[in-house]
């Protein structure tokens, strides 16, 4: 709610060889409307058995930007195709 200002529409699907690691987060701004200072982030491992259970949303573009100016530089956002075959932007360890 706090990123929308509303609730968003989403379904059900996977992220394959992925896992999720934790990231220390150390923006203020964003601990300030998590309420956390540890988040979780999807690393590449490449392993077959490595998958994330998510919900994929449906964004329009003010979204998306709303989302990329939440997120801190520890992530960065590409382009995966899920479990189902759909492709969906991804917000992913900047390392990977």
């Amino acid at each position: 709610m706090a990123t929308f200002g509303r609730l968003l529409s989403g379904s059900r699907d996977t992220l394959l060889r992925f896992a999720l690691a934790p990231l220390k987060i150390e923006d203020a701004r964003v601990i300030a409307v998590s309420g956390k200072a540890e988040h979780t982030i999807a690393k590449f491992t490449g392993h077959d058995n490595d998958v994330i259970p998510g919900v994929v949303f449906e964004l329009t573009a003010d979204d998306l930007q709303r989302a990329d100016n939440y997120e801190v530089a520890d992530c960065r956002r590409v382009a995966l195709t899920l479990s189902s075959g759909r492709l969906a932007w991804v917000y992913v360890d900047a390392q990977t």
